[in-house]
């Protein structure tokens, strides 16, 4: 049975303190909404992650938003994935679009995170996506089957196994726009048949496919609904604490 997870990424939000009292407040709420296989995760800044570690409890998963590529060494600035798990991460965003088109992120570059990232026993969850540009022109099927090649299927079946997907319409971040559900369902069904073609059946059918594109409570019941939509990356929606656990609850209504 797939994974359902709802996995906030707080972006570049929140000092210290704001982060800790906003995850108290979802720790302390998730506890009575969550139900059997659903997980919830919060992907914070750097800062947040050891006292967001302590106060998880079991309830709420801790992930971070990116790490480098190498284990260690003169990278001024940057973090391993060794250190992440050394502090309680579980999970690790590796190819956000933000990361994609600021830091002119390769899905080679994007490779190696995964490798290192499963190494040290971290699940990546690994988004891809297509621009406007490429949702007007056609070229989004191709697009996407790219990024998973290049990016995911030099893996064997058991790393792969661990990853959990995102797709994210890179045209719907941020933006108030929002796949309709039949759009999303369209591209999650695609990205579970690559993975079939290329890994068989079981192992597309038990791999968990996260939308992220301005999903929030209201939208989040028709995309959820839809049968390869195991949940979503949650971006605006994860700063409130009301916002994030109403839709963990889509799970169950």
């Amino acid at each position: 049975m797939r994974k359902k997870i709802v996995a906030g990424n707080w972006k570049m939000n929140l000092d210290y303190q704001e982060g800790v009292s906003l995850f108290s407040e979802i720790v302390n709420m998730v506890r009575d909404e969550r139900k059997g296989n659903q997980i919830a995760v919060i992907c914070s800044p750097f800062i947040h992650l050891n006292s967001l570690s302590q106060l998880a409890g079991g309830v709420v998963k801790i992930g971070a938003q990116n790490c480098h590529q190498n284990e260690s060494g003169a990278f001024t600035g940057e973090i391993s994935a060794k250190m992440l798990s050394s502090v309680g991460c579980e999970y690790v965003i590796i190819g956000h679009s933000e990361r994609r088109q600021y830091f002119a992120e390769s899905d080679e570059l994007l490779a190696q995170k995964t490798e290192l990232v499963l190494k040290n026993n971290l699940t990546p969850i690994f988004c891809v996506g297509e621009t406007l540009d490429e949702r007007n022109n056609g070229s989004y099927y191709h697009v996407l089957k790219t990024q998973l090649e290049n990016g995911l299927f030099n893996l064997s079946a058991d790393d792969f196994a661990k990853i959990v997907l995102a797709y994210e319409p890179v045209w719907a971040i941020g933006t108030g726009l929002t796949a309709t559900p039949e759009q999303a369902q369209d591209i999650h069904a695609f990205i579970r048949a690559e993975i079939e073609a290329k890994y068989g059946a079981n192992l597309a059918d038990n791999t968990t496919i996260l939308y992220g594109g301005s999903c929030n409570a209201k939208n989040a019941p028709e995309l959820f609904a839809q049968h390869d939509i195991d949940g979503g990356l949650i971006g605006g929606a994860s700063l409130k604490s009301r916002d994030f656990v109403d839709i963990i609850k889509t799970f169950n209504s």
